[in-house]
């Protein structure tokens, strides 16, 4: 197969060659290893990459990827990072209009109708800008004849991939991870990598969040090895029973080997001191099942995120060790009683922010430093619930979330709100995804990533199914894909109130943005049929949060108000050097000369880009201080 430069403009295609998305775990080639968090197995890719940069589809190096190809004029470019960052392109920051508005006149592909496909829309797009990167790489010596798979945790927007000139794959999901088989063309010793970016695809009519518009391979690259037998996918499903005393863990293992399936499975469960509470033994199967309850069971919850300790050993035909998994597990009940979210047994309160991942140097190229500086603030202002707005996080942050004990809202990589709100006013005439088959499979696509991904953390109390992307029955089969996938955690979408003929299929709760303590009140008094939270309020701009007792106030009145999510957590803006003083300052939206732009409407978290706390934190602490 052949990469083909029209897969960019074909919703159809989003995906060739990707592996399928599966569980988030880790695999160690022993105990110790697992222990200390450390894989054998797992080879990095970050660092510095050559690189050039070509300003349009027309324009990119072609055949760059061959071996013998003369790359003597690249850059070097460090990945993870974005291409703009590095001075290269348009820095932009827009809210709710897409990049080319007011340059080139564009509809989705088939929302005008079934015979209009907008053949050229982005592969023939004279702005359409590309990155060429190259990477060398010879295997360690764990990952020698193995099979080899290599990971991108997030690469904006639109993806080829080569080996050795061979063609591998294409993704466009930017923050999921996208994972391809490098094996049967890995040659020994030296390695050529190739990767081509494309700033704009037709994912780009679903990635139209409020953010600076980036492209690159902007979080991690790694190489995995798969030892000759090995976990595929992990299910783990701990629920507990209505006394809230014993708990049930069921588990799920997708096994696959380089030959011959043989061997066996050591399943043990530790509590969080390390004590063992079970171990079994079963021969190796491609799906292999198991369950154990836990008669007085230690809940997973906020002040409490107690977790206990799975660990899979895979052992092959000769009673060798060759893949250990750990994973933590936290059992709590989630429901709706009474109209009521309940979290094993008491009422979910919600003391929450949207949270963009952002560094005002390094832009969504976030790190665990950034991410343990957010729990700190997260923890002294006693705010206890996270949306990730409005994508899939990178993943390390889901595991900070189950440690720490913070309730998340786990979102999915869609907002299209530039094709059905126009200078403010509703208007969906060609509206994505909508009721459109030919963009069904591509939205119901980034759910199945975000469910298989994070499907094991205890942390996800909600999976949303995006932002912003009004309503149709495209939203309805991923809210069903949800409920049938997962049945011990809530669906959330927040664009049913623009459409209400799709209130009662999509989302379980009540969501909506800005909505004043009046109106809400108005809702709860009228016999409603869900349990309401405002997944965006406050809109900390400027001299903001003034009036956020109005809201806690609710919480007191009505048990069904469940509490909110502020927008939100930080400001995206980047340093620079003023051109003036010298001396750096931090910009907001169209300070780079970006037009169209949305200017400082990129400033509106409770901290500023460097992570300096704003006044307004005050109010946020003793608010949410009165319900913690």
């Amino acid at each position: 197969m052949q990469a083909d430069l029209t897969w960019l403009d074909d919703p159809q295609t989003f995906r060739i060659n990707q592996l399928p998305a599966h569980s988030d775990h880790r695999g160690y080639a022993t105990v110790a290893e697992a222990q200390a968090g450390q894989s054998s197995l797992v080879q990095s890719l970050d660092g510095n990459w050559d690189f050039q940069f070509a300003a349009d589809p027309q324009h990119r190096p072609a055949g760059f990827y061959q071996p013998d190809y003369d790359r003597s004029d690249f850059d070097q470019l460090t990945v993870p990072g974005h291409i703009e960052l590095a001075g290269y392109g348009q820095i932009q920051y827009i809210n709710t209009a897409y990049p080319w508005e007011g340059k080139h006149y564009r509809r989705p592909a088939y929302s005008m109708g079934a015979d209009q496909p907008a053949h050229g829309m982005f592969s023939e797009d004279p702005e359409n800008t590309v990155g060429a990167y190259v990477k060398r790489f010879t295997l360690q010596p764990a990952l020698q004849n193995q099979r080899v798979s290599i990971e991108f945790d997030g690469v904006e927007q639109a993806m080829y991939l080569w080996l050795n000139g061979h063609f591998v794959g294409y993704a466009e999901d930017s923050f999921s991870r996208s994972e391809f088989d490098l094996t049967r063309y890995l040659q020994p010793g030296e390695n050529l990598l190739a990767v081509e970016v494309f700033k704009h695809s037709t994912a780009a009519f679903l990635e139209d969040q409020d953010m600076f518009r980036f492209s690159g391979i902007f979080r991690s690259v790694r190489l995995a090895a798969k030892p000759a037998l090995h976990l595929e996918d992990l299910t783990i499903r701990p629920t507990v029973d209505a006394g809230l005393t014993t708990g049930t863990l069921n588990l799920q293992l997708q096994l696959s080997a380089a030959q011959q399936l043989a061997g066996t499975a050591v399943i043990t469960l530790q509590d969080a001191t390390g004590q063992p509470l079970w171990t079994t033994e079963q021969a190796v199967v491609d799906t292999l099942t198991a369950t154990t309850t836990i008669a007085h069971v230690h809940l997973w919850q906020h002040h409490d995120p107690y977790l206990y300790h799975l660990r899979i050993c895979l052992h092959n035909a000769a009673g060798d060790l060759v893949e250990v998994i750990p994973y933590p597990v936290g059992f709590r009940r989630l429901e709706i009683k009474d109209k009521v979210i309940m979290l094993n047994g008491q009422r979910l309160i919600l003391n929450g922010v949207n949270r963009h991942e952002w560094d005002a140097h390094r832009g969504r190229a976030v790190t665990t430093a950034d991410m343990h500086h957010d729990l700190e603030v997260f923890a002294d202002n006693h705010i206890n619930a996270v949306r990730t707005c409005h994508y899939p996080d990178q993943p390390v942050w889901y595991d900070l979330c189950d440690q720490h004990g913070v309730y998340m809202m786990a979102e999915n990589n869609l907002e299209t709100h530039g094709t059905w709100q126009k200078m403010g006013a509703v208007e969906p005439s060609y509206n994505v995804p909508g009721d459109l088959p030919q963009w069904q499979l591509a939205v119901l696509d980034r759910a199945k990533s975000n469910y298989e991904m994070f499907k094991n953390h205890p942390a996800i109390l909600f999976w949303s199914l995006g932002n912003e992307s009004y309503a149709g029955e495209d939203l309805v089969a991923m809210d069903a894909y949800y409920h049938h996938v997962d049945p011990t955690r809530l669906t959330h979408y927040e664009g049913v109130f623009q459409n209400r003929a799709y209130a009662d299929r999509i989302s379980d709760v009540e969501s909506r943005m800005y909505n004043p303590p009046r109106e809400i009140e108005k809702y709860l008094q009228e016999s409603p049929t869900k349990p309401f939270l405002d997944c965006e309020y406050m809109h900390d701009m400027g001299n903001s949060l003034g009036g956020m007792a109005s809201y806690t106030a609710l919480i007191d009145r009505y048990p069904m108000y469940q509490g909110g999510f502020i927008w939100d957590f930080i400001d995206q803006a980047l340093w620079v050097k003023d051109e003036v003083t010298g001396q750096p300052v931090l910009r907001y939206g169209g300070d780079f000369d970006d037009r169209h732009s949305d200017y400082e409407f990129s400033g509106d978290g409770l901290l500023f880009a460097d992570r300096t706390p704003k006044p307004a934190l005050q109010e946020v602490r003793y608010e949410y201080g009165q319900h913690d």
